[in-house]
């Protein structure tokens, strides 16, 4: 820093102000610095930064499927977010095994970053965030809840979000209407089935067990399998619902191997659901606006906030499309 300063004609001061993000340095100094940097070839220690002020500017976001859109629009937002604070995000693919989403917290925790913003797996005991919550470390979960860690959460209305895509499908005349539910994600399938139940009884129709089918989330084999039972009802269903983007695609796949092609709305939009024959109507959660909050409620944790823990609830959007006619 000393070489830099002399290097570049400024105090010593203004040099680590500036590498250090602070403020109170002129533009014309911040670019002699930088300037001076770049011509030495300096770049700073982090790990000696860390030592020093016990920060790593990196916070941590753990998910189930980096690859599904839903999950990879939140990331972007998140690092849209930490970007804006020269943060760096540290993202980790937790997947659909809770034993294996606990050895990636487990070693994003031995990292001491600045924070987490963690998707909680199924089935996995999550006491141990709870203490490293405790102790001092910011946390937030998105897009199911964990009681037992007790820390900020992000959520969306997912029941009144199925209610309004069943509404819309009996709007159009359809007075059988099945559902297919999702496995991953138990939080967000069973709310979401609680919606498909509400919504029923909203619009005056009956609602049995055998109308709400449990299906694998890409596994276009066992879709098939519940077309099948469906088409075979004495008086099959004329509408679906579906509880995930990834049943969704599953379903016109199983649909096309059936010739079973019941009317049918999804939670979740995806990228093609205005460009099938017929075009799907969806009901679209914002993943973007969820990573958005996540962040700010990391990033005031991360600041100093002492706010007891809060739970945000996201409205969602239905997008109803032309496909779906009367039955």
């Amino acid at each position: 820093m000393k070489d830099v300063a002399a290097h570049a004609g400024v105090g010593l001061s203004t040099v680590s102000r500036v590498v250090s993000g602070g403020n109170g340095v002129s533009r014309t100094k911040v670019r002699l610095v930088e300037q001076a940097i770049a011509e030495l070839g300096f770049s700073r220690n982090d790990f000696a930064h860390t030592l020093r002020t016990g920060t790593t500017r990196t916070i941590g976001v753990v998910v189930r499927v980096i690859s599904d859109p839903f999950y990879s629009s939140l990331i972007s937002a998140v690092e849209a977010e930490a970007q804006s604070r020269d943060q760096l995000v540290l993202v980790a693919n937790g997947t659909d095994d809770p034993s294996e989403a606990v050895r990636v917290l487990h070693r994003l925790i031995r990292r001491r970053l600045d924070g987490l913003i963690v998707t909680p797996p199924d089935g996995a005991d999550l006491s141990f965030l709870r203490r490293e919550y405790l102790s001092g470390t910011p946390i937030v979960l998105v897009d199911s809840p964990a009681p037992e860690v007790g820390a900020d959460t992000v959520l969306v209305d997912n029941a009144a979000g199925m209610a309004a895509a069943v509404r819309h499908v009996a709007g159009q005349g359809h007075r059988r209407i099945a559902c297919l539910a999702h496995t991953a994600g138990v939080y967000t399938s069973q709310e979401r089935q609680r919606g498909f139940r509400e919504g029923m009884r909203a619009a005056g129709l009956e609602v049995e067990e055998r109308d709400v089918l449990i299906v694998g989330d890409d596994d276009v084999t066992s879709v098939v399998a519940a077309l099948q039972t469906l088409a075979a009802r004495t008086e099959p269903p004329t509408a679906l619902v579906t509880t995930n983007s990834r049943v969704s695609r599953a379903l016109l796949a199983a649909m096309a191997k059936t010739g079973f092609h019941p009317v049918f709305a999804g939670f979740d939009d995806f990228s093609f659901a205005s460009l099938v024959s017929p075009p799907v109507t969806t009901v679209a959660q914002d993943p973007r606006a969820m990573g958005r909050a996540a962040a700010a409620l990391l990033f005031d944790r991360i600041g100093g906030g002492t706010r007891p823990a809060r739970t945000l609830e996201l409205r969602t959007t239905l997008i109803p499309r032309d496909g779906n006619v009367p039955a």
